[in-house]
């Protein structure tokens, strides 16, 4: 036997172990590939998704008279990563002479309530904090900082179609949240 080669038990224990390093080392390897997809397709999903036009159909366009806003509610599909769900919301409509349509968001600019039309005092009113808005949505009095937010809208077939989105409250400029 030569001195300078280790016995024959030691070099296939040595063979094994390699193996098994090895063996390991690529379980190890996929098991972290297979974790890593999820992690980087939520981290650069959105990123990668960006924002996309939604249009969302209200549904029959009312007749409008150029003095009387109107209330419509529709459902809408609210997405929020993986969760998704169905919301009602609602739209201000109103016939502004020389503008033409105009779509108003129902969310007061101030703090976020909700407003209604005064057709006694022919003004949108948010009841929480005494802002007052004229028919065209500008601020008469109180707190709110900007006037009312208008949403993208058209019209086809007869129906109307606008383009949800929410804004900033209390911000003097419209600002997307």
């Amino acid at each position: 036997m030569n001195s300078t080669s280790p016995p024959a038990g030691d070099q296939e224990e040595s063979s094994r172990r390699q193996f098994l390093k090895i063996f390991t080392g690529i379980i190890g390897l996929f098991i972290c590939m297979v974790l890593a997809v999820p992690l980087l397709s939520s981290l650069l999903g959105p990123v990668l998704r960006g924002k996309k036009s939604r249009w969302t159909k209200v549904g029959r366009l009312p007749v409008l008279r150029s003095e009387d806003p109107v209330n419509l509610s529709f459902s809408d599909r609210a997405v929020d990563a993986y969760i998704r769900e169905n919301i009602s919301r609602d739209v201000w409509i109103v016939n502004l002479p020389g503008n033409g349509l105009t779509v108003y968001s129902p969310i007061c600019t101030h703090l976020g309530c909700h407003y209604h039309w005064d057709a006694l005092k022919k003004q949108f009113v948010c009841p929480c904090h005494g802002s007052f808005f004229a028919l065209d949505g500008a601020v008469l009095a109180g707190p709110a900082p900007r006037p009312l937010d208008t949403l993208s809208a058209k019209v086809e077939n007869g129906e109307l179609y606008v383009e949800w989105e929410r804004f900033e409250p209390g911000a003097s400029r419209k600002i997307r949240v």
